[in-house]
C-alpha cells in the first residue's frame, strides 16, 4: 500500500491555480482508476483509494500538508518510504517535471511541512514545473496562486497524462 498526497489549497478560489498541480494531477488519476472521493475528518483531507494505493488531498492549506499525509501513514501504518507527493515547482520550466527523492524542499512550504513533520526527507516527490518565461518579476506567493491561463492549462493537462502514464499508472 502506497499513499499519493496531492498539494494544494481546498477551496473553489484555488482551482486551476499554479499551486493546486498536485490536486489536479490527483484529480486524473482518480478518474483513470474510477475512483470517488470522501471527505475524512481522521485525515483533514480528501481520500480516494483501492487495494493498491491511497490519493490524499490536504484540506489544510499548503503550509499545513504534514498533517494529512502524517495521519495517513500513521492510520496505515506506512513509512515515509511509501509516500509520494505531487506538487508545483518554480525552478522547473512549465511542461516539465522532475521524480526526487531524500532532496530538500527547495523552498516549497508544503513539502518543507512533511519534512519538518516526518523528520526525514525520504520520500519520492513529483514536482511538476510552473516556471513561466516573462512572469519571474511577480512575487512567488503571488505567482502560484494564480490560475493558469488557457494554453498553460493545455500544457499543464497533457503534462499530468504524461506523468501518470510514465511514473504513476
Amino acid at each position: 500500500m502506497n499513499i499519493v498526497a496531492g498539494l494544494g489549497n481546498p477551496g473553489q478560489q484555488y482551482e486551476k491555480t499554479r499551486h493546486n498541480v498536485g490536486f489536479m494531477a490527483l484529480d486524473v488519476l482518480a478518474e483513470e482508476f474510477g475512483l470517488k472521493w470522501a471527505n475524512s475528518k481522521k485525515f483533514k483531507a480528501e481520500v480516494a483509494k483501492n487495494s493498491d494505493f491511497i490519493l490524499l488531498k490536504p484540506q489544510t492549506f499548503m503550509n499545513d500538508s504534514c498533517q494529512a499525509t502524517a495521519a495517513a501513514l500513521a492510520y496505515y501504518k506506512l513509512r515515509p518510504e511509501n509516500l509520494t507527493v505531487i506538487h508545483d515547482d518554480l525552478d522547473i520550466p512549465l511542461g516539465k517535471y522532475k521524480i526526487s527523492k531524500d532532496s530538500r524542499s527547495a523552498g516549497h512550504k508544503g513539502v518543507q511541512s512533511i519534512i519538518d513533520h516526518l523528520k526525514t526527507k525520504n520520500f519520492q516527490r513529483v514536482r511538476i514545473g510552473i516556471k513561466t518565461p516573462g512572469l519571474e518579476k511577480i512575487p512567488a506567493d503571488k505567482f502560484v496562486l494564480q490560475k493558469f491561463g488557457a494554453e498553460e492549462l493545455k500544457t499543464i493537462k497533457k503534462l499530468i497524462a504524461q506523468i501518470i502514464k510514465e511514473e504513476l499508472a
